[in-house]
């Protein structure tokens, strides 16, 4: 027998299983908020939401943009468009109107959810039909659906479906849409869940954006479980540990800057001689940069949470590699575990992993995605020879792998893609520039942040400031340089090529590996 796997099932169950259990608590005190959501009202409003689309003229098929932070009718909508035969397309909200512009139009997506706090931010965004998630305009789309209302059309699964296109920034200046079918979600959500131990006892705080890969996939294998989806809406180290004590959360994933605030916040905590919450409870999943060994060795011993750590892209759903500790280290000190656990991890359940004659790690897998939305020729470079070249350099060595080096020309700071071609175009529009290269140089607290190197016209008189302030005129600020630094030349190659890796060297000297 073969059942056609559908993200919608890990709903459908929870509300069959634990259907007057709470599934969400809502940010409080936000516009629009849904408060404290129940499995079964969570099943009823993705139906309901179904129906609305339905009777708005959006067919199955179509694309449905949705730009806000973390929130409850995110989850609905992860649900309510992608299990009944249409496909998300999940916004990062801190991009330019500009930005958001191209996406909405490169994927065709007929309607577009914004949440109220960022109405005015995207006022010029012109597309079929834009719904502000107010609770008033919004009010037919995140009712409940009763159960013996008339229902959405019915929808015959299909797993190789696009379920949602995930725009990701990579080696071009425009970021490509990555058509994640509900395959490759239904089992990166199981895979993830099974490594991860979760259970129906888990309550998980969302610090991870719910845009990235649909919250890694979490939100589903949490709701399926039976646990309870707990929405952050920012990132605040006070906030998490307040959580954790109010709420009861014992799981949560993130970027290492995420775990950076909670150690701070805790740092200040034990200076007031308060107590710091979830000792021997907490369990993190790190991700977006392998985090130093030191900082591992905070968590567990200044927090005593369980650190673990996966390694995967967009392109993947996105685990592929994961790791924790493990029985063969329970002698071991602290410091050396921290070592161990500081590598990208080993293979996930189905997924093979291979580093070629050039270093580069190439994967095969489930989760790995149908292909770039709209984009061919891109598709074809990253699957070339049947398997997905990831761009980054590594070894494997007792069955883990480690990631010891960038090949695209990508910046992951603070757990976000840049691309530094993208901001090289912006810089390059500055009257002033004759030359720029784009690079990242590690930092402490977002892993990586943005350096450029410009070479300035003769006679040109401009500075550093002046140049990042260009940058944030038009580029989502996280995107934008951090520092400017001027040369009087840059490395190249006979043929006139950057050489990056020249000009990052310094940098990183002393270190073993080229990331952070």
């Amino acid at each position: 027998m073969r059942i056609e796997l559908n993200v919608l099932d890990y709903l459908e169950r929870a509300a069959l299983v634990y259907p007057d259990r709470v599934a969400i608590v809502d940010e409080p005190g936000v516009t629009g908020s849904l408060g404290d959501v129940t499995n079964i009202s969570l099943y009823r409003r993705a139906r309901n939401m179904a129906k609305a689309l339905e009777d708005m003229g959006v067919e199955q098929g179509e694309r449905v943009a949705i730009f806000t932070p973390n929130s409850a009718k995110m989850l609905v909508a992860l649900y309510g468009v992608s299990g009944f035969g249409r496909t998300i397309v999940p916004i990062n909200f801190r991009l330019t109107p500009e930005e958001v512009t191209y996406i909405i139009e490169h994927s065709g997506s007929s309607v577009l959810l914004v949440d109220p706090d960022y109405e005015e931010h995207l006022a010029s965004i012109t597309v079929k039909s834009k719904i502000i998630m107010d609770g008033v305009q919004d009010a037919h789309l995140f009712a409940e659906l009763a159960d013996d209302a008339v229902g959405p059309k019915p929808w015959a699964p299909d797993e190789s479906f696009t379920c949602s296109i995930n725009y990701t920034s990579g080696t071009t200046a425009r970021p490509k849409g990555v058509q994640i079918t509900h395959r490759n979600m239904w089992l990166n959500a199981a895979i993830f869940g099974w490594h991860a131990g979760v259970t129906d006892e888990d309550v998980y705080l969302h610090t991870l954006p719910l845009f990235h890969v649909n919250g890694w996939g979490m939100p589903y294998a949490i709701t399926g479980m039976g646990g309870r989806n707990v929405i952050l809406r920012k990132v605040d180290g006070e906030e998490i540990l307040r959580r954790i004590e109010v709420e009861g959360v014992n799981f949560m994933c993130g970027a290492p800057a995420v775990w950076a605030a909670v150690l701070q916040a805790a740092e200040k905590r034990r200076a007031a001689g308060l107590e710091i919450p979830g000792r021997d409870l907490v369990r993190i999943v790190a991700a977006g940069a392998p985090p130093p060994s030191k900082t591992i060795e905070r968590i567990e011993r200044e927090l005593g949470w369980r650190f673990m750590q996966i390694y995967g892209l967009t392109e993947t759903s996105p685990v592929l590699t994961f790791n924790k500790h493990r029985r063969e280290w329970d002698g071991l000190e602290l410091e050396e575990r921290a070592k161990l656990l500081s590598r990208a991890g080993a293979p996930v359940i189905g997924t093979r992993i291979h580093v070629d004659s050039n270093g580069e790690v190439l994967v095969k897998g489930n989760q790995v995605f149908e292909g770039y939305w709209d984009n061919p020729t891109a598709t074809a470079d990253a699957l070339e020879g049947g398997w997905f070249h990831t761009g980054d350099g590594g070894f494997i060595e007792n069955g883990y792998l480690t990631i010891s080096d960038r090949k695209k020309d990508v910046i992951i700071t603070g757990g976000e893609n840049v691309s530094s071609i993208e901001v090289e175009d912006v810089i390059f529009q500055h009257p002033q520039v004759l030359e720029v290269a784009v690079i990242g140089v590690p930092d402490e607290k977002w892993g990586e942040t943005i350096k450029a190197l410009v070479v300035l016209r003769p006679d040109a008189s401009v500075s550093e400031a002046d140049i990042i302030n260009f940058c944030r005129d038009r580029l989502a600020h996280f995107k934008c340089p951090t520092t400017i630094e001027f040369r009087d030349e840059l490395a190249r190659t006979a043929t006139g090529k950057l050489q990056k890796f020249k000009l990052r060297a310094p940098y990183w000297e002393g270190r073993t590996r080229l990331v952070n």
